[in-house]
């Protein structure tokens, strides 16, 4: 059964896997620019080397919070389903969630991967 403190659960989990996959897009940013500029400045190639591994790893933890992320939002968008099935229509968590889920739609469609 659907309970708003549950609601409430995983709204603040997507809120937090929208936060931590804007960390690791930036973090990958940041890693790539450093990469280029140890490649232009001619960096000796074990650390290039070790930095190409710190690049990729960075990469590969986007599609591990993105699929953590949809996981998420379908269990929110379940409970939401389920309170609003139960005539729980309205109220602060409801909006929140709501909201939460809009957001993370749309964090889903700028950044298809």
């Amino acid at each position: 059964m659907a309970t708003l403190k549950s609601l409430k659960i995983k709204t603040s989990t997507c809120k937090r896997l929208v936060k931590e996959l804007h960390s690791y897009e930036k973090e990958v940013e940041r890693e790539a620019a450093k990469t280029a500029d140890m490649k232009e400045k001619g960096a000796d190639p074990h650390d290039l080397k070790q930095q190409e591994n710190v690049l990729a790893e960075s990469r590969m933890m986007i599609p591990d919070c993105r699929k953590r992320l949809d996981a998420s939002l379908t269990d929110l968008k379940t409970i939401l389903n389920e309170l609003e099935d139960s005539d729980e229509k309205t109220g602060p968590e409801i909006d929140d969630a709501r909201n939460t889920v809009v957001e993370v739609e749309k964090v889903f469609e700028t950044t298809k991967a």
